[in-house]
């Protein structure tokens, strides 16, 4: 049985939607040597955790909600070009730099597993020059405030077995951690042909596996910590992305004072030495950086114009503000897939690709020179369409 003594735990080091048609992107000889020539140049990062990001001629593919499915995950970050098709778990994005929009956590079964890919994925594309970047969303907030009313049963499974796999790796989380996305399948197997072992025990079994949640989960917990390594926005190039959306207080605030607050609060630590507070402005309330809805709502669904007109001159604002061309952003469920809107200057890409939501087929946003479309999957074909020339 898996110990509960936080001691014996390892830590982590400290108008409707656009569709626009496919173009084809040219460029010229000159181009291409000038877009080699930067992409040779190395990704600087800026703020703990990643605020500002610089990475030139890099790139960039963006990936929305998962939500604990972890084929399906598997399928945005192939069809991302980013992961291998063959089982193992390689980067295959080169110099790439993929970014994923929180809310890995709740309504499926392999969240941890997910994490666990994402840091092993990153770990493997720095040794290539490229680089993955996570946000956290409204979900790892909640699960670090003790909130699992969105976690799948099979999630507090996942907890249970994960915390007594770690009894097998001592003081290396590392290793530990980035190791589990090739066990879990396992662990996973040999709780199911045990299930019938539990028979009327099940609500033993349940409760295990909320206390594990909970062990992982606290503010200064294994899983928490992994999470403080990730902020709640992050600004790369000259774009910004985040779960729910950015407002002008919020970088009137400041982008990375919110993420080290976020950060600090979830390794339950404070500057002060108090117990810290949880960060209002980025993770509570219907206007925080993680819960904001205000670019994702369909503006045919707006019957006063000027309502529209008043949420695309906050979203101005807010770029100018922060010095970029566009925002990304997913938490809310696109119905007809990812979509941008007011002139592209948002991007909305969470599909509910989970089952444990809609169960839809994958999307993932890519930008490369200055351009940005959208890539889908249909009957294992991808497609491409939204292309958007920044230029």
């Amino acid at each position: 049985m898996a110990s509960l003594c936080m001691n014996s735990l390892p830590l982590p080091p400290s108008s409707h939607s656009k569709k626009l048609a496919l173009t084809e992107a040219s460029s010229s000889s000159n181009g291409s040597i000038a877009a080699a020539a930067a992409a040779s140049k190395p990704i600087v990062v800026s703020g703990n955790p990643p605020t500002f990001v610089s990475a030139p001629g890099r790139r960039i593919v963006a990936v929305g909600d998962l939500h604990g499915d972890l084929d399906q995950a598997r399928c945005a970050l192939e069809m991302a070009g980013v992961l291998s098709s063959d089982g193992l778990d390689l980067w295959t994005g080169g110099e790439s730099v993929l970014i994923q929009l929180g809310d890995v956590l709740d309504r499926g079964e392999d969240e941890l597993a997910i994490l666990s890919l994402l840091r092993s994925l990153d770990m493997q594309a720095k040794a290539e020059g490229g680089a993955v970047f996570q946000v956290n969303g409204n979900h790892e907030t909640m699960n670090v405030e003790g909130d699992f009313r969105y976690v799948d049963s099979g999630g507090f499974d996942e907890c249970s077995d994960f915390l007594e796999y770690l009894n097998d790796y001592e003081n290396d989380w590392e290793e530990a951690f980035v190791g589990w996305v090739g066990m879990s399948e396992r662990w996973k197997e040999d709780r199911r042909l045990s299930r019938n072992y539990w028979g009327p025990l099940n609500l033993v079994k349940r409760q295990k596996g909320v206390i594990a949640r909970s062990v992982l989960f606290r503010p200064g917990g294994p899983m928490a910590c992994e999470l403080a390594r990730h902020g709640v926005v992050l600004k790369v190039n000259d774009w910004v992305f985040c779960h729910g959306g950015l407002l002008p207080h919020h970088v009137a605030y400041g982008l990375e004072r919110m993420n080290n607050e976020v950060s600090l609060w979830m390794k339950g630590l404070s500057e002060c030495g108090n117990n810290p507070k949880i960060p209002f402005i980025a993770t509570r309330g219907y206007d925080s950086v993680v819960w904001n809805r205000l670019y994702s709502r369909d503006i045919s669904d707006l019957e006063d114009y000027q309502i529209s007109q008043q949420i695309n001159a906050v979203l101005q604002d807010t770029l100018r503000a922060v010095g970029a061309k566009a925002m990304v952003v997913g938490h809310t469920p696109q119905f007809a897939g990812a979509n941008c809107e007011y002139n592209c200057s948002i991007w909305r890409i969470d599909v509910g690709m989970s089952s444990g939501v809609l169960n839809s087929r994958p999307e993932v946003l890519e930008i490369t020179d200055n351009k940005a479309r959208v890539i889908s999957s249909k009957r294992d074909t991808f497609t491409e369409f939204h292309v958007v020339d920044y230029t």
